[in-house]
Parts: structure tokens; sequence; C-alpha cells
């Protein structure tokens, strides 16, 4: 059992528990503490994190529910069309986001809060509509059918016999959205300003910046404890609310009447909402000046700003070291996340440690994790910071409890009785779990690799961090190029973010498929 806990052990230890530590160590100290919080930079960049994740979380609630409610009541052409590109877009690297609000907004408008929360509202739609539209394509209709028999009018009907049922899902879904948007980095690198900035991006730019570690790593401890409380309060605000409802109804109906047009209106000012900046960003990308013309794609491999001066990103190299990173991840993240599966099953209370020890990459920030990283292996002999494999490490430490969760249900829910028969019958205890449990893993593990492609190919947060000149990734040259000015630069940045995001989408959709073939067989 050594053999199979030691990777995922490794992993956690290693390039998690360690660099959190040496962060602790290296940049709390009461100096730093009280100099950080003292500043005014520090209450500013605080404000604006906090009041920008609010309004994103109500607006982002504002949108979805309608969303939520017309796909768990009703059924219509498209419905699963329409899910499937919300979620689509949620699993697009954030700075894919932001380059299509770029693309959209007139540039007066681009920069600044306005942007940033309507990315933000994009982005996190399917949060919103996937997690309350299966709480409440569980509750009964004849409930709300009974409240209305009794005289009571719809908005009443939704105020006390739907809304106290959709509460812990409605809770669920605006923490998930209130943890996107307070830790947003990609979104705002590209779209925030100086004065625009959350903690993420603070972080970013005290430690790679301004060298000051110290304010870098009490925002980033400031964060984990803002981050750690959210998690303990949605948590306990489910456990007290929750309510146990039947399984998932199967009779929607078709809208007849005005509920066709309701259903049809909301279905519309939905996908128009998220289709129109993915549209700017295809329709930007053959744009160079007042003309449309293809040739920011053609001169993807050109990176001269004029002869004999050349802008010191390379776009095809980044697409390449994207891809090569995206593949080591992949491997890494299954191999660890498998073994991780075969001890957590086996190990009783030890595998319940491991599991929650696996799911605590998830309550960190990518950035956090980065700098935590960056200051760790810095100094001989764990001087790693040019190694080839540690960008792959860093997106495996993400991607591995997606591998966990998605495969650790399956096991689960083998019968045990299986493997007793096969080691019956003789078969050592390898080949008796090859031959009974290796089958019921492929395909999760085959949806997990997706998984850990697409989380591989739009990592921002740390990839800032760790990534070193030569070997950018994409979303590090999207945003440099978005930075520079001259249409022909921002042209390639959106051709790039186009490539991105097919790839992304096109990961999602294989998964997609993959889970409906596993579901009819």
């Amino acid at each position: 059992m050594g053999a199979v806990t030691a990777p995922p052990l490794t992993l956690v230890a290693v390039f998690y528990l360690w660099p959190v530590a040496t962060l602790l160590a290296r940049g709390v100290d009461p100096t730093s503490v009280a100099d950080t919080l003292a500043s005014q930079r520090t209450v500013e960049v605080l404000w604006f994190t906090l009041w920008q994740a609010v309004v994103s979380t109500t607006l982002t609630l504002v949108f979805g529910l309608p969303a939520a409610w017309a796909v768990s009541r009703y059924q219509f052409a498209g419905r699963q069309l329409f899910v499937s590109t919300l979620t689509a877009v949620f699993v697009l690297p954030t700075v894919v986001v932001g380059a299509a609000f770029v693309a959209l907004l007139p540039a007066r408008w681009e920069h600044g809060a306005a942007a940033i929360i309507g990315a933000h509202v994009v982005f996190n739609l399917a949060v919103v509509v996937r997690t309350v539209g299966a709480m409440w394509s569980r509750i009964p209709v004849a409930l709300e059918h009974a409240g209305a028999t009794l005289g009571a009018s719809p908005l009443r009907v939704f105020r006390l016999i739907t809304w106290p049922l959709l509460r812990p899902a409605a809770a669920a879904a605006a923490a998930i959205v209130f943890l996107f948007t307070f830790t947003s980095f990609g979104v705002i690198r590209v779209l925030g300003t100086v004065s625009r900035s959350t903690i993420e991006v603070e972080v970013w730019r005290r430690a790679t910046r301004l060298g000051d570690i110290g304010g870098a790593a009490v925002l980033s401890m400031l964060q984990l404890v803002v981050l750690g409380t959210m998690v303990w309060w949605t948590t306990t605000i489910q456990r007290r609310h929750a309510h146990r409802l039947a399984a998932p109804t199967s009779g929607r109906i078709k809208p007849r009447g005005r509920a066709r047009w309701t259903v049809g209106g909301v279905i519309i000012t939905t996908s128009l909402l998220v289709i129109t900046p993915l549209l700017a960003l295809a329709q930007r990308s053959l744009q160079v000046g007042d003309h449309y013309s293809l040739a920011a794609w053609r001169n993807l491999g050109n990176n001269e700003i004029r002869p004999g001066v050349r802008l010191g990103i390379d776009p095809l190299d980044a697409l390449w070291q994207s891809t090569l990173n995206a593949a080591l991840a992949t491997v890494f993240a299954v191999a660890i996340g498998g073994s991780a599966v075969v001890a957590i099953s086996a190990l009783g209370r030890m595998g319940k440690a491991l599991d929650t020890g696996l799911m605590l990459p998830l309550g960190t920030s990518a950035v956090t994790i980065g700098f935590g990283m960056l200051i760790t292996f810095d100094t001989p002999p764990f001087d790693w910071r040019a190694e080839w494999w540690l960008v792959p490490v860093g997106h495996a430490l993400v991607a591995t409890p997606f591998v966990v969760r998605t495969t650790l249900g399956v096991v689960r829910a083998l019968d045990p009785d299986q493997a007793r028969a096969a080691a019956t019958l003789g078969a050592p205890p390898v080949r008796a779990w090859a031959a009974t449990t290796l089958p019921a893993l492929r395909r999760p593990l085959a949806t997990s690799a997706g998984l850990a492609a697409a989380i591989s190919l739009g990592e921002f947060g740390a990839t800032s961090f760790l990534s070193r000149t030569g070997s950018e990734t994409l979303p590090i040259v999207i945003d440099r190029l978005l930075g520079r000015t001259g249409g022909s630069f921002q042209a390639q940045a959106f051709a790039l973010s186009v490539i991105l995001a097919v790839a992304t989408v096109t990961i999602v959709i294989l998964v997609d498929l993959g889970g409906d073939h596993a579901r009819h067989t």
C-alpha cells in the first residue's frame, strides 16, 4: 500500500504544505503584518476585492436564477445545448474571458469595474444554473400548485414555498461565485488597472514587481483566512437549512402561453450575454486597425516588432509549451490521482485524511501556491525554478483533486464481492484488482484526463510565478500581447485566445460525450 500512498502524499507535502509553511515562515512577521495592514494601498485593494466580489455574486444570481428556473422546469429545443454552452464558458481560461471583453467593449470601457463585473457574471453563470437548477428540479411541482390553488400569487408561492427549499443550493452557488470572484486573477490582469486590483493581483505585483515578499505573504495569508472562513460559514448554513427532497423529476413540460414567451426571453437574453463576447473575440482576431484580414493569424510565428527588433515572446512556442505542459500535467494528475483513489478506498480513516489533504489546494488560490513554490524552490539543493517539470507539477497539484472526485465515487460503487471472488479463484491481489476494478476506472480516468488538460491549458495564477523567460504559456503571452500598443499585437492576442478557447471547449465536449456514453451503457 505504501507504493500507492507515496505519490499523493509527496505531492501534497512537498508542493503544497512545504511552500505554504515557507511562505508563513519567510514572509509573515510582526513588522510585515503591521506595515501591510497599515498601508492605505492595502485598504484600497481589500475594499475593491470585497465589493466587486459582492456585486459580481449578486448579479450572477440575478441573471442565473431565471435561467435555472427555465432549464429545471421546462423542456425546450436546445435546452442541453444551452446548458453545455454555459458550462463551456465556465471552464474557459479566465484570460480568454478577459480578452473577450476587451474585444467587445469600446476602448474607454475595457478597463474598470464594469468590465470586470461583466466578465465575472458571464464566467460564473453556469455555477448558478447547474447548482440551483439541480435543486429546483427536485422540488415537487405539486407543492407550488397547491399554493397557487389556495390563492397565493406566483411571487408569494416563490417566497414562501420555493425559495426556502432553494436557499441551500443558492447559498452554495453564491459561495462558489464569491470565492471565484474574490480570488480573481486572470480577469483582473487583463481588465483591471492599478486602482482596480484584487488581492490576487496585488500579491503578484508585490512579489514580482516590487520585491515586497513580506507584504505579498501577508496578503496571501489574509486571503487564505477569508476563504477558509467563507467555506466554514457556507458549510454551516447548508447543514442548518438543508432539506431532503426527492430525486430529480423527469416531468419537464413544454412551455405554453405566457410561459413560452417568458422562457424564450430568459434563454435568449442569457445566451446573448454569454455568446456576444466570444463572437467579438473571433471578430477582433480578424481585424487589424480598420481593416479585416488574416494578418494576425498568418503572423503568429513572427515576433518581430520591426526588422532586427523582436517582441521577446514567441506565440507559436507558447502554444507548444502549453500543449506540452498540459500533456505532462495530465499524466502526473491521472497517475497520482489514480493511486490516491486506490489508497483512499482501502485505508479507511487514513484514506479520509489523505482525501482531505488532496482537497487543500482547491481551497487555496493558485497565486498563493505559485508564490509559495517560487520562494521555496529558489536555493540549492532545491533550486528547481528552471526545471522543466515544475510548471506541470504545479498544474497537476490543482488538477489531481478533480481526478480523485471523478473516480472515487466509481470505486466506492463497485461490488467488493467481485474482488473476493477473484481472490477465491486463486488470483493474486494485484491481478484481482486489475480484473475487477481497473475496467471500471478507464472511463472516469479518461474524463479526469480531459479535465486535467483543460485546467492546465488555462492555468494563469501559479504559472505567472513559475514560468521562465522562453517557456511562457499561452495565457501569459495573451496577457502580454493585450498590454502592448498596436492593433496587430491585440489581434494576435485575440487569435491566440480563440485557439485556447476552441481547444478548451473541444475537451469539454469530449468529456461530456464520454459522460453521456457512460450513462447509456
